[in-house]
């Protein structure tokens, strides 16, 4: 009845998705894009039943010292109420099998339910996110939003802070010098300029912005935001050092959001979000929560294991977790 076999027609994809109420840009053929130009395999998978597209999975290869796996951010893209799941898991374990990995890692737009696999011991992109929804309209919005948060939009406004937005691939080495002015204040693992360059040609032309903050001449803030589906999402930043008293960030944040809502988006994801205030991204995560929205927690990363080389790797990345306090 079922069957797994590659897919290979991105508009037969890119439909499937964008009419699931689990879409996502991690699923997105552009993300699967960015990752082929970064020198990974990626695969994508449709499930098919009996000649009808039910479901899709897009597979990226890790090949590591620890271990070699697959990685499915925000998928698999299936029905998790039906009896689908567990023929899906076994055709995977061959799959896996065949291409030599001892895992494959799983992180699907879904809320917490059992799906009957082991919880990993690291997370896998973003799995608790802050969301705005943007049908209020502005007033509403603002009124909203924690009250210093709305003060200090105000004040970048009367401080002439200008936003501007681009699609320049020029901007990247702007965005990556903030973001190791940001890693040397929050102490986190960098990106590299490929992996940005990356994306942004990925999701050109209609699917990504970047957005700019400049106060006097000089880049305060500058952010990466992807336009997928319903919704705008907060994916990478940088900010400067310089200035700190000039809230550009704020304003930057604001003008996003008022660009998602013309675009008719039902909803702006801050994207990673703690409660934890010994987690290093628990300030930033304060900053998101002033604009009002809400938590949304998603199912934790999920490993299928296929061999028993899959412990060697449990045991270094439970180390790393707690070394970072993750």
């Amino acid at each position: 009845m079922f069957e797994l076999r590659p897919i290979e027609d991105r508009k037969q994809w890119e439909e499937f998705l964008l009419a699931s109420a689990q879409v996502n840009f991690l699923q997105s053929w552009g993300w699967g894009m960015m990752q082929q130009e970064l020198k990974k395999l990626v695969f994508r998978l449709g499930v098919f039943n009996r000649g009808r597209l039910t479901g899709i999975l897009q597979l990226i290869k890790v090949t590591a010292k620890r271990a070699t796996y697959f990685e499915c951010p925000g998928g698999p893209v299936i029905d998790w109420s039906g009896s689908i799941h567990p023929w899906l898991f076994e055709q995977l374990k061959r799959f896996a099998r065949d291409h030599g990995a001892s895992f494959i890692r799983i992180r699907p737009n879904i809320l917490s339910q059992d799906i009957g696999l082991r919880r990993a011991p690291m997370h896998l992109t973003a799995e608790t996110t802050w969301v705005l929804p943007l049908l209020p309209g502005e007033d509403e919005l603002l009124k909203n939003m924690r009250k210093t948060t709305r003060y200090l939009i105000r004040k970048a406004e009367k401080l002439e802070v200008q936003i501007s937005r681009s699609t320049d691939p020029k901007e990247i080495d702007r965005l990556f010098q903030l973001q190791q002015e940001t890693v040397d204040r929050k102490h986190f693992v960098p990106f590299s300029r490929d992996y940005f360059l990356a994306e942004l040609k990925a999701f050109l032309p209609d699917n990504i912005r970047l957005f700019k903050a400049c106060y006097q001449g000089k880049v305060l803030a500058l952010a990466m935001i992807i336009f997928y589906g319903q919704e705008a999402v907060y994916h990478y930043s940088g900010s400067s050092n310089a200035h700190r008293e000039i809230p550009a960030s704020y304003l930057l944040q604001w003008e996003v959001i008022k660009a998602a809502k013309k675009l008719g988006l039902k909803r702006y994801n801050f994207w990673g979000y703690t409660r934890n205030p010994r987690h290093r991204f628990y300030g930033p995560s304060l900053f998101k929560a002033g604009f009002g929205g809400h938590e949304i927690k998603y199912l934790p990363a999920q490993d299928l294991i296929v061999s028993p080389a899959y412990w060697f790797n449990w045991v270094v990345e439970t180390w790393r977790r707690k070394w970072r306090r993750l």
